[in-house]
């Protein structure tokens, strides 16, 4: 017996992702809807959870955009992008052969689409550097705002200012976040997921769907087993946990 194909559908409108919903349950019925998103970081971290097939992304959502929850997908998944009439990015997909479809969404056209990304999921997914180099031009042009140089964090009484750069590391911990810094730690309540769209992406690392670590304050990563692998830190005993989706960043050489 075949498994039904996984899939997740992010749009931070609610007209249209109740649409593209209506229009996949007409024109891929048995298709399993694991995840809906209203942003980009809820996507990304839906993605984490469900590990689903195929994202249908809308390009412009808060947070994270569609370009950037791709990035991040690296292949793993099969991404159609859903987007507006008249969207500047559509001449830069048509040039990279990249899936989308436009809003609103029509049956016959979405049928296409859906018939090409049931052809690829025959094949194993795999990273496309031409794919990810458009993505990566078309993020540049997307202004984001500076990652925050202090967070704040209540302690007792006490709002405490803790420098960005001294985080070693944030981990989800229930309804908050724990930040692990040079002076201690704190608990804030901004998520892990909200705070990996404020971060600076070069110096701050997702290894885990809950934990970013500052990787100058990686010291190793060890593989455990197969399929199992935690990171050492410089002077501190904690071993953070590696999931599968990001162990490929420490290949080695």
């Amino acid at each position: 017996m075949t498994l039904p194909v996984r899939a997740l559908i992010a749009d931070d409108e609610e007209a249209p992702r109740a649409q593209l919903r209506a229009a996949l349950q007409r024109t891929w019925p048995e298709l399993d809807l694991v995840a809906v998103a209203e942003n980009g970081a809820d996507a990304w971290d839906a993605f984490l959870e469900h590990e689903p097939a195929v994202c249908w992304l809308d390009i412009r959502m808060p947070g994270l955009s569609g370009i950037e929850v791709a990035q991040r997908i690296d292949g793993r998944a099969q991404v159609v992008f859903v987007t507006a009439h008249g969207d500047h990015a559509l001449a830069a997909f048509d040039a990279g052969a990249v899936d989308y479809v436009l809003k609103p969404v029509d049956d016959e056209r979405l049928a296409q689409a859906v018939a090409r990304v049931r052809a690829r999921l025959a094949r194993p997914p795999a990273a496309d550097t031409a794919l990810q180099a458009l993505l990566a031009q078309m993020a540049a042009q997307v202004r984001k705002p500076a990652p925050p140089a202090v967070i704040q964090a209540a302690v007792g009484k006490e709002v405490r200012l803790i420098r960005v750069d001294s985080v070693v590391y944030f981990e989800a911990d229930a309804r908050y976040t724990r930040v692990v810094h040079a002076g201690g730690e704190a608990l804030i309540r901004t998520p892990l997921k909200e705070l990996l769209t404020q971060l600076d992406g070069e110096r701050f690392w997702q290894v885990h769907r809950s934990v970013i670590v500052n990787h100058a304050h990686i010291a190793a990563a060890v593989r455990v087993d197969e399929g199992s692998m935690h990171l050492t830190l410089h002077g501190r005993p904690e071993k953070l946990p590696v999931s599968r989706h990001f162990q490929g960043r420490f290949k080695g050489q």
